[in-house]
């Protein structure tokens, strides 16, 4: 009788989204295809499987225990069959001799290999002490400890205390939220505009919701340093002003955690991503997916950094699924995402898919765009909220090119029909005609999407 074969040696690194999807679903891959595989997973914080985009709510007060935000716990994954080594970071990695070499010194060989580190919060210098740690009372939203720390500072700062955020996007804006409903005052910085992803006329319509609710806001703001008692903040110096300041957030972005790949062949974009394939692949037996990559936006066919949560989970269960015998494939995405802001009497859901403007004149497409405004209800409905929908369309094939929403309650979730005619190269005619639900407390009879998608079609 012939020995049994050796099981798969697969090592993951990061136990967040992506790597534990990955590493769940080649175990659950493995059990129907028959293949033995043994899993190990390098985590280098202290949990698992949390949701970082949660944090801002917890910070707000919305999420009582932090444990909510945690989908699952080290002790579950580790009863699932994992071998979890918490507190283990991955300092080095030898794709020839296909061994990673820990922090402590330790050297695990794998068979394969699956980087899913994700992404830190980019934390510039001027934030930061002589000895590498930030000052008292500064630091980001990122991770679980974060969140922690942050509840802890606006609790012990309490109501009338000042906090700066620095940065527009959508954790600067989720965050401007969370402290201005702990009694807070807010001041938001940003070196272009808040929500600077969507377009213009967009992006004026939350900065306004944003100055209503009693913030702070400066755009154009560069800062150039902090205000410090010892190691305490006091305040925020930029071009051309400065604030005293409590707390200081800072909400700049993220970059991709793959410091340790420099030197190996293991192919890196420029600002350090990696680019997987449809299956996770990037390199031979070194497979890849979650916030350290770049993901494929089907519509123009270009890569870029979006990292989000949902990219994360489905990359990573298609990468393990592949790892172990399977077909799945993640085809890429349309640039989707959604926010809210809800703080100081105004309610605002903010939600955008596929290409910018600028986006679609670098592909070279000829875009045709209009503003529709209308109300997410029918308007003698007490729901009715007014919206603002932006739709982007080809002058020359009609496709959809974009489409963003700012309005009330009942807005932001109408981009996942937009999503859905992008996701599969519709027109905009598709997104007019598309049968979408309709009963007075939800919509009109034409829903203001597809109002606006017909009066971009009538331009066409």
């Amino acid at each position: 009788m012939s020995a049994a074969a050796d099981p798969t040696r697969v090592v993951v690194v990061g136990a967040d989204a992506a790597g534990m999807s990955a590493a769940h679903q080649a175990l659950r891959t493995a059990r129907r295809t028959g293949r033995e595989l043994a899993v190990t997973v390098l985590e280098r914080g202290h949990h698992t499987s949390y949701s970082a985009c949660g944090i801002p709510y917890w910070m707000a007060g919305d999420v009582d225990d932090p444990g909510d935000l945690v989908a699952r716990s080290a002790h579950e994954h580790l009863a699932s069959g994992l071998d979890l080594r918490m507190g283990t970071e991955v300092v080095a990695v030898d794709t020839t001799e296909r061994t990673v070499t820990t922090g402590h010194g330790e050297v695990v060989p794998y068979d394969e290999l699956v980087v899913a580190t994700g992404a830190p919060a980019v934390v510039p210098d001027w934030a930061l002490r002589a000895d590498g740690r930030p000052y008292d009372g500064v630091g980001s939203v990122k991770t679980l400890d974060d969140g922690g720390a942050w509840v802890r500072r606006f609790e012990e700062a309490g109501p009338g205390a000042h906090v700066v955020v620095v940065g527009a996007g959508y954790v600067g804006v989720e965050v401007a939220e969370a402290a201005l409903r702990q009694g807070l005052g807010v001041t938001v910085l940003t070196r272009t505009r808040g929500m600077g992803m969507l377009e213009d006329e967009m992006s004026d319509r939350v900065n306004q919701a944003l100055v209503r609710a009693d913030v702070e806001l400066v755009l154009g703001a560069d800062v150039t340093g902090l205000d410090t008692d010892g190691d305490r903040v006091t305040g925020v110096r930029w071009d051309g002003g400065t604030r005293a300041a409590d707390l200081v957030v800072v909400a700049i972005g993220v970059s991709p955690a793959t410091d340790f790949l420099r030197g190996t062949d293991v192919p890196l974009t420029d600002d350090g991503a990696l680019r997987p394939d449809p299956h996770g692949r990037v390199a031979d037996h070194v497979w890849a997916a979650g916030d350290c990559c770049e993901v494929r936006r089907r519509i123009d066919d270009a890569w870029v950094f979006r990292p989000l949560g949902t990219h994360a989970n489905k990359h990573g269960r298609a990468l393990g699924d592949t790892l172990a015998g399977g077909s799945l494939a993640f085809e890429g995405m349309t640039d989707t995402s959604i926010t809210r802001f809800a703080a100081g009497g105004q309610y605002l859901e903010i939600a955008r898919t596929g290409l910018s403007l600028a986006d679609a004149e670098s592909a070279g497409l000829d875009p045709v765009v209009l503003v529709t405004e209308g109300s997410t209800a029918s308007g003698y409905m007490p729901e009715a909220d007014p919206v603002a929908i932006w739709v982007m369309a080809d002058r020359g094939t009609r496709r959809l090119l974009g489409v963003q929403l700012v309005g009330g309650r009942g807005a932001g979730k109408r981009v996942d029909a937009a999503a859905a005619v992008l996701w599969h190269g519709g027109t905009v005619d598709d997104l007019a005609w598309m049968d979408l639900a309709y009963a007075p407390p939800f919509a009109t009879a034409w829903d203001v999407l597809q109002v606006a998608a017909r009066r971009v079609a009538e331009r066409l």
